[in-house]
This record gives structure tokens, sequence and C-alpha cells, in this order.
């Protein structure tokens, strides 16, 4: 089964692939692949065209993210997903971020990661979700924490941020926790 788009109460999660990543980059102009994708600035974008220059997937690991939109406007809002998703092992790492500061403090990531997961567990059939956070960034923690996510452990110097190795904490969502913590809301 292919799905284009979620929509959610507020959202519509636009599906972003390899394929119309491909796409967006061959047959669309700079200023319509930015307003697809919601960068913020032309910062953004140029990592965005060079990420797609240097090849975005492998022979072994892929990815599926999605573009949030706001209906009520259709201003893209951030992206939400799965990237290095190893499809023979069940397991993908989950990524998300809000364009713009204004976007913020509305709820609309967690309105978008619950929609995610359960097309990564129910869709994409994986086992296995992960996420690495920054130590301090308290948002993505609560945020993990609030969906069922479990404290793994810390990865050591594992991320580069502008020269400065930083550490990664892990944490993960099995596919049995998740069906768990769904049943669980729903009492």
């Amino acid at each position: 089964m292919q799905v284009d788009e979620i929509i959610t109460e507020r959202l519509v999660l636009k599906k972003l692939t390899p394929e119309i990543y491909n796409y967006l980059f061959t047959n669309l102009n700079d200023e319509d692949i930015k307003q697809f994708l919601g960068t913020a600035t032309d910062e953004d974008f140029a990592k965005e065209k060079d990420n797609y220059s240097k090849g975005i997937v492998t022979y072994n690991r892929t990815f599926v993210n999605f573009v949030l939109t706001e209906k009520a406007t259709g201003t893209a809002v951030g992206w939400c997903g799965f990237h290095t998703w190893y499809p023979k092992h069940s397991r993908a790492e989950i990524g998300y971020s809000i364009n713009d500061d204004s976007h913020k403090r509305k709820g609309y990531m967690s309105e978008a990661l619950a929609a995610v997961l359960k097309y990564g567990f129910e869709i994409m059939q994986l086992h296995r979700v992960e996420a690495l956070i920054a130590e301090y960034n308290e948002p993505s923690l609560k945020l993990l924490q609030k969906n069922g996510f479990v404290y793994e452990g810390r990865l050591r110097e594992h991320y580069n941020v502008d020269g400065t190795m930083e550490d990664s904490i892990m944490y993960s969502l099995l596919k049995n926790e998740y069906k768990y913590s769904i049943k669980k809301e729903a009492v």
C-alpha cells in the first residue's frame, strides 16, 4: 500500500522518499523546491541541494520523511520521518525538525510524530525505531518520553556539531511497546 499523505487534525504530512526527492531536484526550479520542503533560509536549501548531489541512498539503507504542512495555510512548517532505515533489519532512526521558531511550541511535532510512528510500525513494518538526541535538547527529550521511547544509553562523541564532537543520548521504541502505549492511552 502506497501512502502519499497523512492527514492529522491540523497538518498534512506529505511523503518524501528518495524517488520524490529525485523528482523535485530534476523537475522543479529552486523556488518551488524551497516551498515544497519549507526550507527557512537559502543556507538550509543549499544544504539540501548538497545532500542531494552527494547521493541520499546507499545499497542497504534509505529513508521516508514527511514534510509537515499546516492545513489552514498550506505552509510547510517542518519535517518528521525515518532515516538510516534498514529494511532488512526492520529498524530505522527517527528525526524531526520545525523550520522556524514561530512554529514551535504549538504541538505540531507531537501531532506529527504520533502519525509518523504509526506509519512506521504499520506500513513500513518496523520492529524498532531509534532516536538519538543531544542531552541538552529538552523539547526532544520530552517528545520522546511522551511517545513511550525508552532510554538506552550514551554514545560518546557521536556527532560533529560545528567542529565539536558531542555525545548522543540513545532512545528506542519497539513495536510491542508502541502498541501497548496506544492501548494505554485509549483507556
